[in-house]
């Protein structure tokens, strides 16, 4: 692997994770909570039904629903950069 390409695998990193936020509201996971007609409350309409009537604490969706109040944990965030570099190295190795 080149220079160049480990230079854009951890931009990716990088870049995700400054994403990560913007994409959690983009699909409704916002700050003020679920966002009225988003993917999100689609999401959390079908969860509820599932559960009998509400969202089961330690899923996903709570895990993004938290994320989209306070932000994502540094665990979250390392997480993220973490699977967007090793998705790029291997892109890397096959092309």
């Amino acid at each position: 692997m080149g220079l160049l390409t480990a230079a854009l695998v951890c931009g990716g990193a990088a870049g995700s994770v400054v994403a990560a936020p913007a994409v959690l509201a983009a699909v409704g996971f916002t700050s003020a909570g679920i966002a009225a007609g988003s993917y999100a409350a689609a999401w959390m309409s079908a969860a509820a039904v599932a559960n009998g009537g509400g969202v089961a604490a330690g899923s996903l969706f709570a895990f993004f629903q938290a994320a989209g109040v306070l932000g994502l944990p540094a665990a979250a965030s390392a997480g993220v950069a973490g699977v967007v570099a090793t998705v790029g190295g291997i892109t890397a190795i096959l092309i």
